[in-house]
């Protein structure tokens, strides 16, 4: 058996479907063109960025000595990866992109809701993203004409800059994105580079930058921190490992995607999730506070040239990452709730619009907004919609899809005039289990573990009111 999908994907039926555009459609053989190295490339472009170093060096600032931090990074992200692998299975295998598998739990109109959520949490993102993109912007003209800093519009022209940067690399399509993806990952890992060998040399070496101890007196202490952190590191790619059939849709086999995503993902988010760790340590000893934003430290340099060098590079990485993770999906979410006139591109625009509402400024605020409140907050929404989607296709449809029912009216996934409600539910059950620890202080172990207690609760949720198997198909292979 290939992993081809079936032919009848090109039939007129589902051309003619309201559930149906180009931008949705199935991925034909032909086109799936992306090997062990495009997911591994893909990974290390979007791990190499300006958020996993705050990730990272938010722990240090929280009070966690360099070898608990990076502990935590990477079991984080190897926690993370099953969900992924298990989500993009079906991305592979039958060419469809996350709101078209959505639409077989939650139903043809009812996948809206968990790619809404998704699609929010993007847009999320993307106004972060393009919050430090403004800030580098912003250093680079004070580095170049220091009178700036005096100017008070200056960071939100920036930011209003680099937002439309964004906007054209979307206007430009998928392509461009990919271009990209290839170009820009190497400069941020340059960066991160200089800037540890700057922090070693005026630090007095490796030694006292990671001597450090930890702030945390017993295990206790260090675990109240460590749980909350480890879930923000979980739900730093929660969001990704939904709408990872985004991607799979173009891989040549479950292989490919697979081993790639391995190679790509735990390896590169612990590795540079060390610079940020080192540099943020070195920083308590260089200027006797912790710096967990690097465009802070980077606009500390002295030397201006080196500044505008930093930032340009670091500009290209974000620009990069930003529109790969943060436009892609939302795009085809936006796409998902009126796919005959909304196309990719206005599902992008959707985003940038969105992406100003969330007001970025107030979530990167300090170290305890972005994971605590931002990290593990939306972890509680995204952690049930994986356990609904990874339970409805491995345990109930055991893998098998009929992918012309999911652009279709009145098929197998019509459910309840096209919703399903057992699915919206479980998920129901799930968010409000892992967010009553943000309202019940004797609860709050259950906040701490929103990505891990909502997937849970949903998976069972969901198992339980699923009395007996929905109807199994033959596979598209």
């Amino acid at each position: 058996m290939t992993d081809t999908p079936s032919s009848a994907l090109a039939t007129e039926t589902i051309r003619t479907s309201s559930l149906y555009n180009e931008d949705l459609a199935p991925v034909p053989t032909q086109r799936r063109i992306w090997g062990t190295y495009n997911y591994a490339a893909l990974w290390i472009s979007m791990s190499v960025n300006i958020p996993t170093y705050l990730l990272a060096s938010g722990m240090i600032a929280g009070g966690m000595s360099w070898k608990q931090a990076l502990f935590t990074v990477f079991l984080g992200n190897v926690l993370v990866l099953i969900p992924m692998l298990l989500n993009a299975h079906a991305g592979a295998r039958y060419g469809i992109p996350f709101p078209v598998f959505a639409r077989a739990s939650f139903g043809v109109l009812g996948a809206n809701v968990p790619a809404i959520l998704r699609a929010l949490v993007a847009c999320g993102w993307f106004g972060i993203q393009t919050w430090i993109g403004g800030q580098a912007i912003n250093a680079m003209l004070i580095a170049l004409y220091p009178g700036w800093e005096h100017f008070p519009l200056g960071p939100a022209i920036c930011f209003g800059f680099f937002w439309l940067l964004n906007v054209l690399v979307i206007v430009r399509g998928i392509e461009t994105i990919r271009f990209l993806q290839g170009i820009s990952a190497p400069f941020l890992l340059l960066i991160g580079l200089a800037l540890l060998l700057w922090a070693k040399a005026k630090a007095g070496g490796f030694g006292p930058m990671l001597a450090t101890p930890s702030k945390f007196r017993t295990f206790a202490d260090f675990f109240r921190f460590f749980i909350p952190s480890l879930t923000g590191v979980v739900g730093f790619w929660a969001t990704v490992s939904l709408n990872i059939p985004d991607f799979t849709r173009y891989a040549r086999s479950q292989r490919d995607q697979m081993v790639g995503q391995a190679l790509g993902l735990p390896l590169t988010m612990t590795f540079y999730s060390f610079i940020g760790i080192a540099v943020t340590s070195a920083t308590l000893i260089i200027f006797g506070q912790a710096l967990w934003n690097p465009v802070d430290v980077l606009s500390r340099l002295g030397n201006p040239l080196a500044v505008v060098i930093a930032m340009i590079a670091l500009l290209m990485a974000t620009l990069n990452v930003n529109v790969a993770a943060n436009v892609v999906s939302p795009a085809n979410d936006f796409s998902n709730i009126y796919p005959r006139r909304i196309s990719f591109r206005t599902g992008g625009l959707i985003t940038c619009v969105m992406g100003i509402v969330m007001q970025p400024w107030k979530l990167m605020s300090s170290y305890g907004s972005y994971i605590f409140g931002w990290l593990v907050g939306y972890s509680g929404f995204l952690g049930p919609i994986a356990g609904v989607l990874i339970c409805d296709y491995f345990v109930i449809r055991k893998k098998n899809l009929s992918t012309q029912d999911l652009y279709q009216r009145g098929g197998l996934y019509e459910y309840s005039r096209g919703i399903n409600w057992r699915a919206v539910v479980a998920l129901a059950a799930g968010a409000g289990v892992a967010f009553v620890g943000l309202f019940v202080p004797a609860l709050k172990a259950l906040y701490n573990y929103a990505w891990f207690v909502g997937f849970a609760v949903s998976f069972l949720a969901y198992l339980a009111l699923t009395s007996r198997p929905a109807p199994v198909v033959e596979a598209a292979d």
